[in-house]
């Protein structure tokens, strides 16, 4: 790409960056196959993050984090991006289970939870969509009544990523009656707990190296003090604070990973020989690719424009959030496709990064809210 610097970038940054490359490089990207094989990553890698300070960066060191800031995290999952690496499960398992506990949890709960996913000893999931439920989190079904000094659980939740692994599970219930205003969270450990019941494991189109999972909620009986927040009711509101910062996060790996793809394409054009010159010297090529160079630029100056608000303290709206993700996920997923084009044959390889893009970048328009549920919420506020 262009020597384009984002804003938010200052030295301490560039540090990381570096720490966080030779990371992704050196102890990542070698074993993606065998993870996607075996279906999830090995523990010692994630704790291996954790050792190097590269999870919940922009959680407060009150909190048992780093006390960095949202800008830490992007260069995070901007060195992702560049290995093509959806294994590490780093947005669900780093930027958005533990942001939930700090944002809906007491400072007791956060405290009590929270140093082991900074450390990376335990993974955590979030359980909010159910069965035939998809982006319509009001109207969960799941029961969690109270009998004394517990909460008994009843209920399915499925899409949960992490589930094999997770040891703590954020779980949405309902306390109270219809509607958004009788949710709550709880949280779940999962070690040894009766009731909780993994179902089987979900054949998914791509990143299938991270676990998806069926749950079974029979009898689950949690301590009170696991009602996160310590007051009943408040679970969508804290859901949809998550949500927007998920869909940030969303937009802008889209955006990293479209400018990958121009990466690996530009260099492959400039190098693949074909009747009598190379890729890059035929005009449509460079015609197309300035087409998605463009996108990925105007994409690049909306996410950073977002970031810095994050930075400077000025809460990200709804619609904004929502903008930012269907349409850096539609270009992602349409920037993704002209470039393996340009590869023929060998991009639908999966031993090719390309195609690694190609076949993970199809969730992004569906997770986090699908994108045409988030057109609504861009319209409402209009």
């Amino acid at each position: 790409m262009d020597s384009y610097r984002s804003p938010w970038m200052n030295d301490e940054l560039d540090i990381l960056r570096k720490t966080a490359r030779r990371f992704f490089e050196e102890e990542v990207a070698p074993f993606y196959d065998r993870w996607v094989e075996q279906g999830k990553i090995d523990r010692e890698v994630w704790r291996r993050a954790g050792e190097l300070g590269l999870l919940c960066i922009g959680i407060p060191e009150e909190y048992g984090g780093h006390g960095g800031t949202f800008a830490h995290e992007v260069v995070v999952m901007e060195e992702q991006a560049r290995v093509a690496d959806t294994a590490l499960p780093y947005v669900p398992g780093s930027a958005g289970g533990p942001y939930m506990l700090m944002k809906n949890g007491t400072p007791e709960q956060v405290k009590r939870w929270m140093p082991k996913l900074v450390s990376g000893e335990h993974f955590i999931a979030v359980c909010v969509t159910e069965p035939g439920g998809g982006s319509d989190v009001a109207n969960v079904r799941t029961t969690a009544r109270r009998e004394g000094d517990e909460y008994v659980i009843n209920g399915s939740k499925t899409f949960v990523t992490m589930g094999s692994q997770a040891d703590l599970a954020i779980v949405c219930a309902r306390t109270g009656g219809p509607g958004k205003d009788g949710l709550s969270m709880f949280m779940v450990e999962t070690r040894d707990c009766p009731g909780f019941q993994l179902g089987r494991r979900l054949k998914k189109v791509g990143q299938h190296a991270i676990d998806t999972h069926e749950l079974f909620l029979d009898d689950v009986r949690v301590p009170a003090e696991n009602l996160l927040g310590g007051v009943e009711g408040k679970a969508f509101s804290g859901a949809m604070t998550g949500f927007d910062r998920e869909r940030l996060v969303i937009a802008l790996t889209s955006i990293a990973t479209a400018e990958r793809a121009i990466e690996l394409t530009v260099d492959y054009a400039k190098n693949r020989k074909m009747f009598a010159q190379t890729l890059w010297n035929f005009q449509n090529t460079r015609m197309k690719l300035a087409e998605c160079m463009t996108e990925a630029k105007i994409g690049r100056v909306f996410i950073d424009s977002l970031i810095m608000n994050v930075l400077e303290g000025k809460p990200v709206s709804s619609s904004d959030s929502a903008m930012a993700k269907w349409w850096c996920a539609e270009k992602q997923n349409r920037i993704i496709d002209e470039c393996l084009q340009f590869f023929g044959g060998y991009g639908y390889m999966m031993e090719y990064p390309i195609a690694r893009l190609f076949v993970d970048a199809r969730v992004q328009k569906i997770y986090g809210g699908a994108n045409e549920a988030l057109k609504g919420i861009i319209a409402k506020a209009y």
